[in-house]
């Protein structure tokens, strides 16, 4: 991580486009923050677009803005991201996310530091600085049809690779003092050392949300903490189960011991789980495995997206079709309740 801290140091005043890659929960908003701050552009503003989160018909009014009349609705003529970040740093979140139309006219954009509005006959001039995030592959996607190749060398002039949490688990336990110290001063309550058991299991834990399940895992125990340190039995996944995992020695036998049952319980739902599939078509075990992957994810659709192994769009689709079809969608949960479960 030191070396790419450096890296980013190193081109944070420049003007070149950067991507920034990585798994989901890296921190990768967090970096491209980090460059904003450090570059010349740093007075002025930063704006943030999540392509994944918004539907296709609407990323490119949200982009570049549109004229009035342009469509049923446009009452007025509206500025798009691109011309709000003027003179500073727009971010495009998920990158890979966008459809191929609008990767060309993102293209041209950067090319020749204009836009066009939706309905607009005259190009605007813009004035910005592009910074990119994805969690895929894009040289894959590329290969595959789905990413344009001239699109993604605009971008990647610098690539930033955030490793995950376990590629540098020597961060683990400074970042967990971080996150301790900060939710008790946003929750009122005296921060707390963590236990030596607890520092233990949280390095030898393997972190597949990366930094924000360990910053939510932390916020959780800054609040379950009961005695004068945090110790392991405060530390608790999103569903609630204890964080069990041991030191250098392997696991604890607390651990231990939650394994053995757990692997004595698990042919026994595996088959409930094939019994409840029987006599169900492909398409309503398909339904039931998203939604309950999505009420598992607390309604994150970046999360549930991710364990699918599906882009966030199709999820995002599939989600329109059963809720057009009358079925009820898990929200995103936020604020007090997002504290006992997965970060947004």
């Amino acid at each position: 991580m030191k070396h790419v801290i450096q890296l980013a140091d190193q081109v944070a005043r420049s003007e070149a486009s950067i991507l920034i890659t990585g798994e989901s929960g890296v921190g990768k908003e967090v970096m491209a923050r980090y460059l904003h701050t450090h570059s010349r552009r740093a007075d002025k503003a930063f704006i943030s677009v999540n392509c994944a989160a918004i539907p296709d018909n609407l990323l490119e009014s949200e982009l570049f803005g549109h004229e009035k009349g342009a469509f049923t609705g446009a009452v007025a003529r509206r500025i798009g991201k691109f011309e709000e970040a003027d003179g500073g740093t727009l971010l495009l979140d998920e990158i890979s996310e966008m459809d191929a139309r609008l990767q060309a006219k993102l293209l041209r954009a950067i090319q020749e530091r204009v836009i066009d509005r939706v309905g607009g006959a005259k190009p605007v001039p813009v004035n910005i600085r592009i910074i990119a995030t994805s969690n895929r592959d894009l040289a894959k996607a590329v290969a595959e049809g789905t990413f344009r190749e001239d699109l993604l060398y605009r971008l990647n002039v610098v690539n930033l690779r955030l490793p995950s949490l376990r590629e540098r688990p020597g961060d683990i336990a400074v970042l967990a003092d971080h996150f301790v110290k900060k939710y008790a001063a946003a929750n009122g309550v005296p921060p707390r050392a963590i236990g030596s058991e607890a520092k233990r299991a949280l390095v030898a834990h393997r972190w597949p949300g990366n930094v924000r399940e360990l910053e939510n895992a932390m916020h959780r125990a800054v609040l379950l903490a009961a005695g004068t340190e945090i110790d392991v039995d405060a530390i608790r996944l999103p569903d609630g189960r204890p964080l069990l995992g041991g030191g250098e020695g392997g696991a604890t036998p607390a651990a231990s011991a939650y394994d053995a049952g757990v692997a004595g319980q698990a042919a026994q739902v595996a088959d409930a789980v094939t019994r409840s599939f029987v006599g169900q078509t492909v398409a309503e075990m398909e339904k039931t495995l998203i939604l309950d992957t999505l009420s598992h994810c607390l309604g994150n659709r970046t999360h549930a997206a991710t364990i699918l192994g599906i882009s966030i769009r199709t999820l995002r689709n599939k989600l329109n079709e059963y809720a057009d079809a009358g079925t009820p969608i898990p929200a995103p949960q936020s604020g007090v309740a997002a504290a006992y479960g997965a970060a947004g």
